[in-house]
């Protein structure tokens, strides 16, 4: 502390003043312009700060309205910016980093003492008026710290948002994936049972092996335990997304479309995706400006090394034998035991810790592109070639093997057995369409939250123009037996 200079009370009132004035004040925004901007830019949502009632109200309502048709690949990651309580317990970093950034730009509080003493004949007052001089002398420093640390803080908010829109983007993605995948297993199932039933009926009339029979009854028992396994997953998957968007109650009862978005026709050409990357990344930008506040606490660290505390302090003492004191005193910690080494030692860590720590989210911002970018484009090109050429010649195959049925060319057992190949054909269709919309929401979150704006420009999001994957074949009836109960069956 620094004992305050009280000889001209006047001047001293003017200086406080002066110093007042310049103190940081807390913002209308409280630092949330940041995250909802970003939001803006980068995803096209809304990022919304739930502090008030009126905030809650208005967030219910369009939460609401959101969810009273089925729910896009954006209305969920909206839905979840709206509703995510730990997005919205993280947006309290900006608030407690505030507070700290106005609380290191006020002046110490002043001090003041005073004592009364008595001895035999007579009395003494003694009066004491101090303040911290060595905090006003490293005021302005100690501010651009937080200054730079709020900064820092902004952006780590904001890139925590960004992570919450894709956790919501790919729980969306298995959820729809999951259900559309349980639909078609339901439809594999009944076809299965009517396989079942078929060979059944012709075993009891003596026209099928029992190979052939019993190959048909363990297909729909592994056609009955497959859809067990994909509901359950189905459920898993959507409750999964429903705690992304933090709802409940009523709010759980939302519509999934019946399909994932459809494949874009083509895939852009992504060039320089690492120095975009570089630029976009707010993780990178925040271990910057973690960089540069801890280089500035070295510096205040070193230049206050011999001096921990400085006071100076105005005396205004009374006694009634020598009247009225007046005076000042100065007092400084000595450096004899401690030279501030080991704080300057300290801080030359930190900051050697800070700028590896930077370094190193570089390089792994870098690896996770490259990583990324490399499944995006596997997986559009096997999704791809599902959609354009297995998916199609099952279809072929199973169109000609009905020609054939109905010619009397082929079994009914040989139909059967191209419905499996087709279904396991379409299952990996599925699989493949989920994980191209998985990797293209990872290369977006190692490029920032974003695709480059032609890339973005060139890749629609959820279109829906092409054919959606086959059904299950049905399974006809035995062609070659009139006579058979099996003849009026049309599963």
């Amino acid at each position: 502390m620094i004992r305050n200079l009280g000889s001209n009370r006047a001047a001293f009132i003017a200086i406080a003043a002066i110093l007042l004035a310049g103190c940081t004040t807390f913002s209308k925004d409280g630092g949330f312009n940041t995250v909802s901007t970003t939001a803006s830019e980068r995803l096209g949502r809304d990022a919304v700060y739930v502090r008030t009632d009126e905030d809650r109200d208005a967030a219910f309502k369009r939460t609401q309205e959101l969810l009273s048709k089925p729910l896009g690949i954006d209305e969920a990651v909206q839905v979840a910016l709206l509703n995510n309580r730990g997005l919205q317990a993280s947006y309290g970093d900006l608030g407690i980093s505030e507070a700290d950034l106005v609380q290191a730009s006020r002046l110490p509080n002043p001090g003041f003492t005073f004592s009364r003493t008595h001895w035999s004949d007579g009395f003494g007052i003694s009066r004491t008026f101090s303040m911290g001089v060595l905090g006003i002398l490293t005021l302005p420093v100690a501010t651009r710290i937080e200054s730079r640390r709020f900064e820092q803080t902004k952006l780590e908010t904001a890139n925590a948002m960004l992570a919450v829109a894709a956790d919501a983007r790919k729980a969306y993605v298995n959820a729809v994936a999951a259900e559309q995948a349980a639909h078609y297993a339901a439809q594999v199932k009944d076809s299965a049972e009517a396989g079942a039933e078929l060979a059944l009926r012709m075993r009891q009339a003596g026209n099928s092996s029992k190979l052939d029979y019993a190959r048909e009854q363990a297909f729909y028992a592994e056609s009955v335990a497959q859809l067990a396994k994909a509901r359950q997953q189905s459920v898993a998957a959507r409750e999964k997304l429903t705690r992304t968007m933090g709802l409940w109650g009523s709010g759980t009862q939302y519509q999934l479309p019946d399909r994932l978005p459809d494949l874009p026709k083509d895939r852009p050409d992504l060039n320089e995706l690492e120095r975009f990357a570089m630029q976009n990344r707010l993780d990178i930008q925040a271990a910057k400006l973690r960089t540069e506040s801890v280089a500035s606490s070295l510096g205040l660290s070193k230049a206050t090394r011999f001096i921990n505390a400085l006071d100076v302090g105005y005396l205004n003492n009374f006694e009634t034998d020598k009247g009225h004191e007046r005076g000042y005193e100065i007092s400084v910690e000595i450096p004899v035991f401690d030279w501030g080494g080991a704080k300057v030692a300290r801080a030359d860590a930190i900051y050697m810790q800070s700028a590896n720590r930077l370094a190193q989210t570089a390089i792994d911002a870098r690896s996770e592109v490259r990583e990324s970018y490399a499944a995006y484009v596997t997986s559009y090109d096997v999704a791809r070639h599902y959609r354009d050429e297995v998916v199609p010649l099952r279809k072929t195959i199973s169109d000609e093997m009905l020609l054939r049925y109905n010619g009397m060319l082929a079994s009914v057992f040989e139909l059967l057995s191209d419905s499996r190949d087709q279904a396991a054909a379409v299952n990996a269709y599925i699989d493949a369409l989920k994980d191209y919309w998985l990797a293209e929401t990872d290369l977006q979150q190692s490029l920032g939250g974003r695709l480059p704006p032609l890339a973005s420009a060139q890749v629609p999001g959820a279109s829906q123009s092409e054919a959606a994957p086959p059904s299950a074949p049905p399974t006809p009836a035995p062609a070659t037996q009139p006579a058979s109960p099996t003849n009026s069956e049309g599963k």
